[in-house]
């Protein structure tokens, strides 16, 4: 008996591994050129990182609704992969793609005609408004391609082609690193943009990206990026992705816009905390890798196996990827204390801003573990077994009745110093952590949400 349990989590630990790789090196190459923006952008002026670091606030809000769309695609198409329905997974797609498009087009829009409008949410700093506008006109197109691309490539990793979408993104990644260099600092004949080179490069990136899913899904002989599917109709498909993946979707804009007033807050505490808090974000962004790495992969590989209706071999399954978890939290808490010194080498800010930096790094180091499990739990585990709603009610209360309201009144009512404010922000995940962990332990997450014949009643 001992043996046999032996083999199964040594079949568990390899099926991660293979999923766990492809997915980090994508979410390596995502930092890298957060890293890459941030690193150029030094070079040019403080005013070009505040000022692109705001308005990217935006990008991250439209990655949140695209992780959720996508989330909540994976989890129905993961279990109808298990099921053997391929057919589901396809209508699924469109009915994701629907919503998604229906978010980049409205971005875009705002973007393209009042970034100014736009910047100002953040800062009533006329430069950074200036700058960012600029930046924000021309992400527009990527906000578009981003739109298809993303559900696209969330659905083949929830079918297992994880490495296909990974090359996707390598492709994209790289591009963008190279064009950035392009286009901030005028290399190759190219006009030197500053700020607004990021755009560009990352805009013509995306549609490269796109452009490459199009060849793939032609070449591939199971999952195809088909516009066709938009408008297939199957009224128990689109009640199911409703149900679970709006909650899935309120979760990540409730989270990702509460994150995005961190940002308004640090933003009307002057541009040394905005800088400092660039280069934080890139330095997380690492640290963080594996943790969300795993927690995708495991999100996957469990709602494959409750597809199959092995109940007790996905709550067996989910505990082995919680030790994963808290592992992989450790190592990227050890990433950002590593990486500390030679940020504070190489960062060119004010005195002021490396100050906030020092410290605001060391914050993260444990900061790192409550955002690994609770995304491993609320957006691999839960999600994997059907449960988008626990997610969207803790994470709404977390941040909208505690971390948000706080952050407000220790910054603009107490009038509390920069980095005391900053510090308060940090302590959003670990205040969730007993409801999660409880929820965990329950075992009401572990549902299987597939259904037989389908199209019998279409």
């Amino acid at each position: 008996m001992q043996k046999k349990n032996r083999i199964k989590d040594d079949v568990f630990y390899i099926q991660i591994f293979r999923l766990v790789l492809p997915i980090v090196i994508q979410n390596l190459l995502s930092a890298a050129v957060s890293s890459a923006d941030v690193v150029m952008l030094n070079y040019v002026g403080q005013s070009s990182i505040s000022a692109v670091s705001l308005a990217s606030q935006y990008a991250n809000v439209l990655f949140m609704v695209f992780y959720g769309l996508g989330t909540g695609a994976t989890m129905l198409c993961a279990q109808y992969y298990g099921k053997g329905d391929m057919k589901a997974i396809q209508v699924v797609e469109g009915i994701a793609m629907r919503f998604s498009l229906c978010f980049a087009l409205l971005f875009a829009a705002a973007a393209l005609f009042v970034p100014e409008g736009m910047m100002r949410v953040f800062t009533n700093d006329s430069e950074l408004i200036a700058v960012g506008a600029s930046y924000l006109r021309f992400m527009s197109v990527s906000y578009l391609c981003w739109g298809i691309t993303e559900v696209y490539l969330a659905v083949l990793r929830s079918i297992g082609r994880v490495t296909v979408s990974t090359l996707m993104n390598v492709l994209a990644f790289s591009l963008n690193i190279i064009l950035n260099a392009v286009f901030i600092f005028g290399l190759l004949g190219a006009p030197k943009l500053g700020a607004m080179g990021v755009a560009i490069a990352t805009s013509a990136s995306r549609l490269i990206e796109l452009g490459a899913c199009f060849v793939v899904s032609a070449l591939g002989k199971d999952i195809k990026l088909d516009f066709r599917y938009l408008f297939a109709k199957n009224r128990l498909l689109f009640s199911d992705f409703v149900r679970l993946s709006l909650p899935a979707l309120g979760n990540d804009i409730i989270w990702s816009v509460a994150f995005s007033m961190y940002s308004v807050i640090m933003g009307h505490l002057g541009t040394d905390a905005v800088a400092a808090n660039s280069f934080v974000v890139v330095v997380r962004n690492f640290g963080t890798i594996l943790c969300f790495g795993m927690a995708s992969a495991g999100g996957i590989l469990l709602g494959n196996v409750i597809g199959e209706n092995k109940l007790e071999e996905a709550r067996a399954d989910a505990g082995k990827l919680m030790k994963l978890t808290v592992i992989t939290g450790a190592i990227g808490g050890l990433i950002v204390l590593a990486a500390t010194p030679f940020v504070l080498k190489y960062a060119t800010l004010t005195e002021d801003a490396m100050h906030y930096l020092k410290y605001m790094l060391l914050i993260n180091t444990y900061y790192v573990m409550g955002a690994a499990v609770n995304t491993t739990l609320i957006a691999g585990v839960f999600r994997a077994g059907g449960d988008s709603r626990f997610g969207f009610i803790c994470d709404a209360i977390d941040m909208w009745c505690y971390a948000v309201p706080l952050g407000f009144l220790a910054a603009f009512v107490l009038k509390f110093p920069v980095l005391w404010v900053y510090f308060l922000l940090c302590t959003d995940e670990f205040v969730k952590w007993p409801w999660v962990i409880r929820h965990y332990r329950s075992g009401k997450w572990l549902n299987n949400i597939t259904r037989d014949d389908l199209f019998r009643e279409n």
